[in-house]
């Protein structure tokens, strides 16, 4: 009798432990990170991104999923295409500057922000302070309140006879009126006029390109802002075939025949947005992540198009470039 009882009990027990087939393990849920860009998939930053995760051991399409969006420079799309991430749903957002970051913090309280090119990113409220961030947002500040100064001044110690200077500009950005200030501050002991040109739209700035002959400056300086991350190739050109000194912010810039390009480089803040995103993924808190700043500023010279502006680059500044494109 004792050992009926044991077999039923041992064979009950066994039951127990065996899954029922409609109680089968589910396959884990791949992560899924939303990225709103300002040009194409293939931009640079963006495989500087995907190449740091795969670097951090991540595969598209078996453990992490990758949804991109363009906003083709047109910032005015940012909150339709934050929503739809939103409800898909993604379990982070990486974005980029300081207005594509209000319009993703507008659109969720919850999802991580991970943002990569943020001038001011206390000023404009998007965290509580650099180090504890607060809140649902981080990620890399990228210096541009000081840049616009440090840029003029670059650009007229390598042309030194510029007196009228075009600054090109988005008024819609949060700290525009902090940065132009900031030149303005410069330009007066630099003996430097400044003309303004504001462009709010990635479609005026073939028209102000057009329209620069016409403005008497001798110089232009292009502040850093997605509006004009899809023509810095335009710009660039349109800049040479006037014969004006000019400078920006991204390398690409001098690359595509600006005279000078300074500032941090952008492709190093999207690799250290993917180690952003992955300690989220492994549950650390956006609250507890410090925003980073850039560590180098980067100074690129197109020595041909000096040469072809009859410019001679100071040995000085030949000493603290990053790169000189022959």
């Amino acid at each position: 009798m004792t050992d009926r009882r044991t077999f039923l009990v041992t064979l009950a027990g066994g039951i127990v432990g065996v899954p029922l087939p409609g109680r089968a393990q589910q396959p884990a849920r791949i992560p899924r990170i939303g990225v709103i860009g300002e040009r194409t998939a293939s931009d640079s930053f963006v495989a500087a991104f995907r190449q740091a995760l795969r670097d951090l051991g991540y595969v598209e399409g078996q453990n992490i999923l990758v949804e991109f969006r363009s906003t083709n420079g047109m910032l005015d799309r940012v909150p339709e295409i934050a929503r739809e991430l939103v409800r898909m749903p993604v379990d982070v957002l990486v974005v980029g500057g300081g207005v594509s970051a209000q319009y993703a913090k507008a659109a969720t309280t919850t999802v991580p922000i991970v943002f990569t090119t943020v001038g001011d990113p206390v000023g404009i409220g998007l965290v509580a302070g650099l180090s504890r961030p607060g809140g649902n947002a981080t990620g890399m500040s990228n210096l541009q309140s000081e840049l616009g100064a440090k840029q003029l001044e670059l650009l007229k110690e390598v042309a030194p006879r510029i007196t009228r200077a075009a600054v090109l500009y988005n008024p819609g950005s949060p700290i525009s009126a902090a940065v132009v200030r900031g030149v303005q501050d410069v330009a007066r002991p630099l003996a430097i006029e400044l003309l303004l040109v504001d462009v709010r739209h990635p479609d005026e700035v073939p028209s102000v390109l057009s329209a620069l002959a016409g403005r008497r400056a001798d110089a232009v300086l292009v502040l850093s802002d997605p509006v004009f991350g899809s023509h810095l190739a335009k710009i660039a050109q349109a800049t040479a075939k006037l014969r004006l000194p000019s400078v920006y912010s991204r390398r690409e810039f001098a690359v595509a025949g600006g005279l000078l390009a300074y500032g941090p480089n952008f492709e190093d803040n999207y690799r250290s947005a993917a180690t952003y995103v992955d300690k989220i993924l492994k549950g650390a808190k956006p609250a507890e992540l410090p925003v980073q700043q850039p560590t180098k500023l980067e100074l690129i010279i197109n020595r041909k198009t000096a040469n072809s502006l009859g410019l001679a680059i100071p040995q000085s500044v030949l000493l603290r470039a990053n790169e000189v494109i022959q």
